[in-house]
């Protein structure tokens, strides 16, 4: 189904705060709402200004994609705007960077960042994409752009989990401090709609920079990387499950409570399966992949963790064609068996399909705890949708024991 259109209306602040009223909706090419480089272009093509989008105020639809979507905006200097009728009220779990003075502070850095490579602008830094879970602007260099991304506290990770991770196919890291990441180009695509055979390598790629991490665990954990071992991982599926009960019908919640109460017992099952806890990507799928065949980078670390590796199957299932599940599920698996001898790949992926996708909607309600109020249409439905994916695999997996034991009986 193609997404609605989006219309941007801005609020503007001055750096320092002051608000200098509205302008009027303009269209926007993307329906997507983080996606704010289409925004800064359309107000600068309808209006002649040139802003910083800090953050989102309200969205007309309930979520994303579409609609009119009214967003704070900064500029540097005095523009021709209707009055503001509402309030711009603070709140104590704002990231940094959808503040006044956030981004230029962002900006300055990796301006001094690349200064000491010998490195400068060579033209007006590209704002790219700006929410809940990071800003990322594109920098042009005389050595090529440069990407700086800044991420929430909350998440604020992945330049200690980069320069970690150096040797391996990951991005280069020009500079980190706390938050602020900022990383060499990568040539290629990102990889949403890869083929069979890129999916296959970037599970290659996957599966390799696990199994070199197995039995390092508390290396990872000392980087802060959030802790999905099972004790962890039953605690944050319990919760989650407790907490969108309203959200869910009766024997969608009976059946999770079930799935709950039953965790202990199936973790020790994936225990014997085989597989050690290592690092887990967090996210990993064709869009958090980049390059060309041969050349894969895998990109986007914020939400890296340490847990059994395949819990990393959850998004990569959900963002590929049913008819690749089953063959990218056996490469995946026999990579693992090459890698740990004697271990039971297959056995593991079908006693953690339903977990891994659980542990999505204890994610999802991480990301409501951290955020302030008006980001939440991003990911308010999620905890409970991702819970009913749940329910609806447990069903399946019930269904499918009842046949086999069907069929042992005749």
């Amino acid at each position: 189904m193609e997404a609605p259109p989006r219309t941007a209306r801005l609020v503007l602040v001055s750096p320092g705060g002051e608000v200098l009223g509205t302008l009027p909706p303009v269209p926007v090419a993307s329906p997507w709402w983080q996606d704010i480089a289409p925004v800064v272009e359309a107000v600068r093509r309808h209006h002649g200004v040139e802003v910083t989008i800090l953050r989102l105020l309200e969205g007309q639809r309930a979520a994303p994609p579409g609609g009119e979507v009214t967003y704070v905006a900064e500029v540097d200097g005095p523009v021709d705007a209707a009055p503001f009728e509402g309030a711009l009220a603070d709140h104590p779990l704002r990231a940094a960077y959808a503040r006044p003075g956030g981004p230029a502070a962002d900006l300055a850095w990796a301006r001094e960042v690349l200064a000491g490579r010998g490195l400068e602008f060579t033209a007006p830094p590209a704002q790219i994409r700006t929410w809940n879970l990071s800003s990322l602007w594109r920098l042009r260099t005389q050595a090529g752009p440069a990407w700086l991304k800044v991420l929430p506290a909350f998440i604020a990770r992945e330049a200690r989990l980069l320069a970690y991770l150096a040797e391996e196919r990951v991005p280069v890291l020009l500079g980190g401090a706390g938050q602020r990441v900022l990383m060499a180009d990568i040539a290629g695509r990102d990889l949403y709609g890869a083929t069979s055979a890129e999916i296959l390598e970037m599970v290659d790629l996957l599966v390799d920079l696990q199994a070199r991490r197995i039995g390092r665990e508390s290396e990872l954990l000392a980087l802060g990387l959030a802790d999905w071992r099972a004790p962890a991982l039953i605690a944050a599926i319990r919760s989650v499950i407790e907490r969108a009960a309203g959200d869910l019908e009766a024997g969608e919640l009976a059946m999770l409570q079930r799935f709950a109460d039953d965790l202990p017992r199936r973790m020790e099952a994936v225990a014997a399966c085989g597989l050690s806890h290592t690092l887990i990507h967090g996210d990993f799928q064709g869009g958090n992949v980049r390059g060309e065949s041969g050349a894969l980078t895998l990109i986007d670390w914020g939400e890296g963790g340490v847990g059994h590796p395949l819990l990393d199957q959850a998004a990569m299932f959900e963002n590929i064609a049913a008819d690749q599940v089953a063959p990218v599920r056996a490469h995946w698996a026999d990579r693992w068996r090459q890698a740990v001898p004697g271990s039971d790949p297959m056995a593991g992926f079908a006693l953690l399909r339903p977990v891994a996708v659980a542990k999505q909607a204890a994610v999802y309600q991480g990301f409501l705890d951290n955020i302030e109020p008006s980001e939440h249409p991003y990911h308010r439905a999620d905890p409970a949708e991702r819970l009913k994916r749940t329910a609806a695999l447990l069903r399946a997996e019930a269904s499918s024991t009842l046949e086999n034991d069907l069929g042992a009986s005749r």
